[in-house]
């Protein structure tokens, strides 16, 4: 400015706009900057569009995207992620984390073989005790008494109730039952009452044929002989085996699809004696005893063959060789027979010697 009386009435110019609107100080050159006044959330009114209709829609118009972690796929390419962390970011998107085992369930329903054999005696029910045979199978039987008690004890441990003497019954109609089912054809009954060892083994050689089978009386009354029980692949996992000795009366006659009989008979009973083995799962709470295996002993005599309707080779081939002999025999006499004939010079007959 050139001279003080310029830059008075230049104050005067700026302070007039103030006074007109009622500001007593003067606006200054230069000004810092005002706090905002933090916004304050209302207490007690729920923080609520004032108007409830169309609260969908203003739902729909915000939009959640999930970025993607770059950071992570970094660290999972340096391989820096560890195990848990895998699987809480599987967890959050929704993916079954993969088990490091590949391992599939498997469940054990039964065994598949007899528990230390039971060898019945030779001459069973026919032995004097005073006579040497009848001693030894005294002794024989003192030998496995111990595992016998030992293995009913643990069979116990499982089913409180359990008793040989008063069970004898219940196998004795799982046997009848199986037999009978077996006869019937039902084949997912007999599940029920034979194990996975039995079930082939019973049905082999049953195709297309007709069976029938009786059970008329039990001769003498069933007794346990032999218990054992053993643990599969777990200690958790016990199974158990009786061997049950049976004498019954039965009768026994087998059809083959055409309907002939080709083996037993249905009116002439038989005495059996035989030795079965059940098994249980003793582990499972819903198990039950199921006819395992029959034992054969030895000294026990063949059984009847079937009288099965089919053509011996042999005496088919001997056959065979008769009708070739015949058919030779036949072509000599015919060549004989053309040799004595007289012949023309054009080769026809004129005649025989």
């Amino acid at each position: 400015f050139t001279s003080t009386r310029e830059m008075l009435s230049l104050s005067k110019h700026l302070a007039a706009p103030c006074m007109r609107f009622g500001l007593v100080t003067a606006v200054p050159a230069r000004t810092a900057a005002t706090k905002t006044i933090p916004l304050k959330r209302r207490t007690g009114i729920p923080n609520k569009h004032w108007n409830p209709l169309f609260r969908k829609e203003r739902a729909a118009k915000v939009l959640k995207i999930e970025l993607l972690d770059h950071e992570f796929d970094r660290k999972r390419a340096r391989d820096e992620v560890t195990p848990e962390e895998m699987k809480e970011k599987l967890k959050k998107i929704g993916v079954e984390a993969p088990t490091q085992y590949n391992e599939k369930p498997m469940y054990i329903s039964s065994t598949g073989t007899v528990l230390d054999v039971y060898v019945p005696p030779e001459g069973d029910g026919k032995a004097s005790i005073v006579s040497t045979a009848g001693a030894k199978q005294g002794v024989d039987k003192v030998k496995g008494k111990g595992k016998t008690m030992s293995s009913i004890r643990k069979i116990r441990s499982y089913d409180e109730d359990f008793d040989p003497r008063e069970w004898v019954d219940e196998a004795m109609q799982i046997y009848i039952d199986a037999h009978r089912t077996l006869a019937d054809g039902d084949l997912e009954l007999l599940h029920k009452y034979a194990t996975e060892k039995a079930y082939p083994e019973m049905l082999n050689m049953s195709k297309r044929k007709t069976i029938r089978w009786n059970f008329i009386k039990s001769l003498e009354p069933p007794k346990v002989l032999h218990a054992r029980h053993a643990e599969i692949i777990a200690k958790e996992n016990m199974f158990g085996q009786l061997t049950v000795r049976f004498n019954t009366q039965q009768t026994l006659a087998v059809y083959d699809r055409f309907g002939r009989l080709i083996h037993g008979s249905e009116t002439v009973a038989k005495d059996v004696l035989e030795y079965v083995v059940f098994e249980k799962h003793l582990a499972n709470v819903y198990g039950s005893w199921r006819l395992h295996a029959k034992i054969i002993p030895d000294w026990m005599p063949k059984r009847e063959p079937g009288r099965l309707t089919y053509r011996v080779p042999s005496q088919a081939k001997a056959e065979s060789n008769e009708k070739a002999e015949k058919k030779a025999v036949k072509d000599d006499e015919e060549e004989e027979g053309e040799k004595e004939s007289i012949y023309d010079r054009f080769g026809r007959i004129l005649g025989r010697k």
